[in-house]
C-alpha cells in the first residue's frame, strides 16, 4: 500500500493513497460561520462544493503553517447517502509517499477517544508514522453540518 506522509508540528502521519483524490495546491477558501474552529472553509472543486478542515487546528489547535509544502488534499469521505463525499485536508509538508503492508502497522498501545482518527503506527528512520483514518475524522454534528441527508 501506497501512504502520503505529512507532519503535524514534528510528528509523521500517513494517509492511506486510496482515500486520496487529487492532492492540490492551497486555495482561498470561504469561511463558514456557525461551525468548529477547525473547518477552514469551503471551496469549489469541477462544480461541487467541498468543505475544507485544517488537520493541524484539529489535532492541536494550531493552524497549520502556509508554506510551499502545505497542500489541500481532497480525499474520499463517506458520508450521507450512498456514496462518498469530497472532504478536503489542509496538510502541512505532504510532499513524500511511503510504500508499507498493512501489517507493518501496529496498534500505538494508547486510548485515543479524544482523536478517534488516530490510527496504528509504523516504525520508520523518521520515528514513529501514524496512520489517519479519513472515515473517523468528523464527529457526527460536524459531519451533519458539513455533509447534511436529503431533505425528506
Amino acid at each position: 500500500m501506497l501512504f502520503l506522509l505529512f507532519q503535524i508540528d514534528q510528528d509523521h502521519y500517513a494517509l492511506d493513497t486510496s482515500q486520496v483524490a487529487v492532492v492540490l495546491s492551497l486555495v482561498k477558501l470561504k469561511q463558514i460561520p456557525a461551525t468548529a474552529p477547525w473547518v477552514a472553509g469551503v471551496f469549489s472543486y469541477h462544480s461541487q462544493s467541498v468543505p475544507v478542515i485544517d488537520l493541524s487546528q484539529l489535532a492541536t489547535g494550531r493552524p497549520s503553517r502556509q508554506r510551499l509544502s502545505t497542500r489541500l488534499v481532497l480525499v474520499h469521505y463517506p458520508a450521507p447517502g450512498p456514496d462518498s463525499r469530497l472532504l478536503g485536508l489542509v496538510l502541512e509538508k505532504a510532499s513524500e509517499i511511503m510504500r508499507r503492508e498493512p501489517s507493518d502497522f501496529r496498534d500505538s498501545g494508547l486510548d485515543h477517544g479524544g482523536a478517534p482518527y488516530l490510527g496504528p503506527v509504523t516504525d520508520d528512520v523518521r520515528g514513529l508514522i501514524q496512520a489517519v483514518q479519513v472515515q473517523d475524522l468528523l464527529p457526527p454534528e460536524v459531519r451533519a453540518q458539513l455533509f447534511p441527508g436529503p431533505e425528506k
